[in-house]
């Protein structure tokens, strides 16, 4: 019943959408924090 509401309707697909595109922006911005933090460590090494 929920997994019909959530593929068949607006506010489920909407929903959907919205929790695919919180998961991709959560794993875009945890590859980009840790890509400047090797950054900045391989700068700052003496």
């Amino acid at each position: 019943m929920a997994l019909k509401e959530l593929f068949s309707t607006d506010i489920g697909l909407l929903s959907l959408f919205t929790i695919g595109f919180v998961v991709v922006m959560g794993v875009y911005l945890s590859r980009f924090v840790k890509r400047h933090m090797e950054h900045d460590e391989n700068l700052h090494q003496h």
